[in-house]
């Protein structure tokens, strides 16, 4: 941000006094702000924030730089600023990315080559891996070859660079190609209130392909509400920083717990599926446009004719604007509205920022811009493109009709304890695997169930299932690769396709296993852990023993080209039994082109085979 000295705010000899007493003593504090995962939620790291004496004139850090650049002292504020951060940070034993701000008339001061060494930063039991140089464009660049030069040559003693502010002030692309950063920061003003926004939604788009074909990660910053995380998430921003995640604070906290479980959650349900194989142009309806110079009273003759009540305006195919039947009406009724309009063309009348979008935009991403609109258009027609042409239009009665009834069909397809897709969403993810990718699919089975119901009852039970579903969600959110599905195929049984290598796989089963083994036995009682079985009734009425309630797992890795639902389903049965064979938690996982088991050892009490 951009932050102009205002010599009238304060009489300029105390505010030079206040700044000297600030570095002379020393009297700069450091807060943290986490920079967290939109995928995961986990922390990637803490910008250094500083912050003038609580209650002095200079407390606000845009009234102490400012006033540090006025009086030439930028060099001695930022160098005590970080000196502060790095003390700070050493108290914690970091173990995140620290993002230092760094203008870069200071990154290129031979002081600060001097002062920021490698040695330095050990001394204070940090690791210069760790350190981020955030570059803050509160000065315009006047030497780029200088200072692209300084850039690479941090970059070769191990530091990352991010740019701030991306889009404001100075921080453009003449900088973002000169730098080539390894993190980007979006300026706040792009995202506030994105999810109302379609034009910054599609700019962002645009960001973020370009940073995924750059090798540089996003970080979205200001985030301040819910439904500007969520479109964020939506979109596929990499990181994010705002009041809404966490506040700064002199505390560095290393899991930020509710925001972690929301972020994790809310990715597990976009990636099953369900929502983003509906677009909005399946319900578009083709209705005929008319050009930017078209009469006022001809449109009012389409629209009267007109089911959806709008009519999109093309100019070369490409939509300019929309009218809707009740925006003409009322200027034709006002007093010499006829006269005045009538005959002059319907761009003047026209609304000339309508919500266009895609035809692949998922429905219930239109729904949520459709309703954020402002209240005068909120019943306006949705435009809808396609190869970057006019399609159709979408009315906002057939957008919440169909999006309703798609909801109770949704509803229909989970499975009610888990919330898991079932039986019908799983046969259609099996019988559309992608047969050029390599993938796993997994059988996930509860063993001695039913006799655990029989025993401790369906309420316990019932526990342990959501227990299982949760543990799976978890593990499959830790993968590096966010292509995976989950189904409850019904009972104790759970299905899972990950489009991993086998090695990958092989770990995300043995990390379930041991997670499940060790959560498990909070289900059962003193005594019968000490023992290692229950009593239950067999299907005969005879009191048994059975071991305590394990996890199977049966899997076939590779390419399922050739291989149709139905003979898929006969080789996961035929594994299942192989696996169930062994006592405890396990796992058998096998390779499509050859079958066949080899015992690789234990784990714990689970077992595993390869």
């Amino acid at each position: 941000m951009l932050v102009k000295f205002n010599k009238l705010t304060w009489d300029v000899t105390i505010l030079l006094k206040e700044l000297n007493n600030i570095l002379d003593n020393s009297l700069v504090t450091t807060v943290f702000q986490p920079i967290i995962s939109l995928k995961n939620g986990i922390v990637l790291g803490y910008e250094a924030l500083s912050r003038g004496p609580k209650g002095s004139l200079l407390e606000s850090p845009e009234e102490l730089f400012s006033t540090a650049r006025h009086y030439n002292k930028s060099w001695e504020l930022e160098s005590l600023c970080r000196i502060t951060a790095l003390k700070t940070a050493k108290n914690y034993n970091l173990d995140k990315f620290l993002f230092l701000n760094v203008d870069p008339s200071i990154i290129n001061d031979e002081k600060f080559n001097k002062g920021f060494t490698k040695e330095y930063l050990i001394s204070n039991n940090i690791s210069p891996n760790l350190i981020i140089f955030e570059i803050t464009e509160k000065t315009l660049i006047q030497d780029y070859i200088s200072f692209s030069n300084t850039i690479k040559n941090y970059k070769n003693q191990g530091y990352e660079i991010a740019l701030d502010d991306f889009g404001a002030g100075y921080s453009g692309l003449k900088t973002l190609y000169e730098i080539k950063p390894h993190f980007v920061k979006i300026d706040m003003d792009l995202i506030r209130n994105i999810h109302k926004d379609a034009f910054k939604i599609t700019l962002l788009k645009s960001l973020i392909t370009f940073a995924n074909s750059s090798n540089i990660k996003i970080i979205a910053e200001g985030i301040e509400c819910k439904e500007e995380l969520m479109t964020l998430i939506k979109l596929g921003v990499h990181y994010g920083q705002g009041f809404y995640i966490k506040r700064p604070s002199p505390l560095l906290e290393t899991d930020i717990f509710e925001m972690r479980n929301f972020i994790s959650n809310y990715n597990l349900k976009e990636s099953l599926g369900i929502k983003k194989k509906y677009h909005i142009g399946e319900i578009a309806t083709k209705e005929s446009p008319l050009s930017p110079n078209t009469q006022c009273m001809r449109v009012q003759e389409v629209l009267k004719k007109s089911p959806s009540q709008g009519v999109c305006i093309l100019d070369n195919m490409v939509p300019v604007g929309l009218i809707m039947k009740n925006m003409i009406d009322e200027k034709f009724a006002a007093k010499y509205g006829y006269s005045v309009f009538s005959g002059r063309p319907i761009s003047l009348l026209m609304d000339k920022n309508p919500l266009i979008v895609d035809f692949n935009t998922p429905l219930d991403e239109v729904s949520s811009l459709a309703m954020s609109r402002d209240s005068h258009s909120i019943y306006d027609c949705v435009i809808v493109t396609k190869n970057n042409h006019y399609y159709g239009l979408v009315t906002i009665k057939n957008l919440l009709l169909y999006s309703t009834e798609l909801e109770k069909n949704r509803a229909k397809d989970l499975n009610p304890l888990t919330g898991l897709p079932g039986n019908k969403l799983i046969e259609e993810c099996l019988s559309n695997l992608n047969n050029n990718r390599q993938c796993s699919v997994l059988y996930l089975d509860l063993d001695n169930f039913k006799s655990f119901n029989d025993t401790y009852g369906f309420r316990k039970g019932d526990e342990i299932l959501k227990l299982t579903s949760n543990l799976i969600k978890n593990q499959l959110i830790k993968l590096s690769n966010d292509e995976y599905f989950i189904g409850h195929i019904g009972g104790d049984d759970f299905i899972c396709v990950i489009y991993e290598n086998k090695d990958k796989t092989m770990s995300f089963c043995t990390d379930l296993l041991l997670e499940f083994d060790t959560n498990i036995v909070n289900f059962f009682s003193e005594e019968d852990i000490k023992k290692g079985f229950f009593y239950s009734l067999d299907r005969a009425g005879n009191t048994k023993e059975y071991k305590l309630t394990s996890l199977s797992i049966a899997g076939l890795n590779g390419s399922f080209e050739g291989l149709n639902h139905s003979t898929l389903s006969k080789e996961l049965s035929l594994i299942k039994k192989e696996a169930k064979m062994i006592n405890g938690s396990s796992l058998v996982l096998k390779d499509i082109h050859d079958i066949h088991t080899i015992q690789i050892g234990q784990l714990k009490n689970s077992q595993c085979t390869a």
